[in-house]
């Protein structure tokens, strides 16, 4: 049975403070994941806004630190920046907190290396066709045209 929005627990910013810290407690969020999370719990939108705009104020809430950690986990899982920056677009993070979080992530071009080696191994590519299928694994996987010619040794235009 879903709430009744008229109900005066859901229009309380308290409740939706109450709300809002038990999902951060358990991870970072952006701040319009999170608005779009209370929401959807059935929170009216000027109680969850004004919460937001306190939990940002507070340091609670922090997209800077979001987007690191957001950076840090999925380069972990083998996504490069061009992915990774276009998800952080996605979630509602500003472009400038997305390039600093990118450009304070790990070395790219060698990443792209270690996850091409994952996959294929460490045997160089004899040819175009299997140079080809290693560089559009990496495009999936979000790696710039820079990262995936350091990884595979591999360039269209002199191959």
């Amino acid at each position: 049975m879903k709430p009744d929005p008229e109900s005066s627990a859901l229009r309380d910013p308290y409740g939706a403070r109450l709300a809002a810290l038990r999902l951060l407690a358990g991870r970072d969020f952006a701040a319009a994941d999170l608005q779009l999370r209370l929401e959807a719990r059935g929170f009216a939108a000027p109680a969850v806004r004004t919460v937001v705009e306190e939990l940002v104020a507070s340091g609670a809430l922090n997209e800077a630190r979001f987007a690191e950690n957001y950076v840090t986990w999925h380069a972990g899982r083998g996504q490069g920046p061009v992915r990774i920056a276009a998800d952080l677009r996605r979630l509602g993070i500003p472009g400038p907190l997305i390039e600093a979080a990118i450009a304070a992530g790990p070395d790219w071009a060698s990443l792209a290396g270690r996850v091409c080696q994952g996959k294929f191994g460490a045997r160089v590519p004899e040819s175009w066709p299997e140079k080809a299928r290693r560089m559009r694994f990496l495009q999936y996987r979000g790696f710039s045209a820079d990262h995936i010619r350091a990884a595979t040794g591999a360039d269209p235009d002199t191959d």
